[in-house]
């Protein structure tokens, strides 16, 4: 799974990496993400591929009530997404997320009370996109519009099935020269096997 991740270039070098404008360079500060908060971070939409906006992490589907389901829809099995109701709907809807870290942990014991924190990410800090499905809800009572995402995951490769030994997931990274065939409803081509794990005590 993936639930904490950072993003720590400048708003010049994500516009560069992305061949992209940005909506709102105010919020393209670096950053580190705790999914639980349901932060605004730097995503990319299939509906406007060249602009880099802000969405909050923790999809909330359109028939959604209030924003209780969104601690339930920060991630999104790949295997099921065509099932669970809550991304059924939006499948069609991808987008990259924007990064160039995240952190799992590790369980050193049976029950996990003790693990080891792992930083995961490229070679030099490189930048790299997640893939992850978008939506806009609209609140009941204010009727503003949310703007969300979650990112899809998948069965860990050799590297992340030893980091993330219990449930053995890990998200889905699309390769640099892939990532405009995600967008434009292709199949993605995972770059996951160029991931390198830095432990932190």
């Amino acid at each position: 799974m993936c639930f904490y991740s950072h993003q720590t270039k400048t708003a010049q070098e994500l516009k560069n990496r992305f061949n992209a404008k940005i909506k709102d360079e105010t919020l393209a500060q670096p950053a580190f993400y705790n999914a639980f908060e349901h932060p605004k971070t730097p995503i990319i939409s299939n509906k406007e591929p060249d602009l880099i906006q802000f969405f909050n992490w923790g999809l909330l589907p359109n028939w959604a009530k209030d924003f209780k389901i969104q601690k339930s829809t920060l991630n999104a099995r790949l295997e099921t997404i065509h099932e669970k109701v809550a991304f059924k709907s939006v499948v069609h809807q991808r987008c990259l997320i924007i990064s160039d870290g995240f952190w799992e942990w590790q369980w050193l014991d049976p029950k996990g009370k003790q693990k080891q924190k792992f930083e995961i990410g490229f070679p030099d800090e490189q930048l790299f996109a997640f893939a992850g499905l978008w939506s806009e809800w609209k609140h009941p009572t204010t009727q503003e519009i949310s703007s969300t995402y979650t990112i899809l995951t998948t069965e860990a490769n050799e590297l992340m099935s030893t980091i993330h030994n219990t449930k053995k997931r890990m998200p889905i990274i699309v390769s640099e020269q892939y990532e405009k065939a995600w967008l434009n409803g292709e199949n993605y081509k995972m770059a996951n096997d160029n991931l390198i794990a830095k432990a932190i005590i």
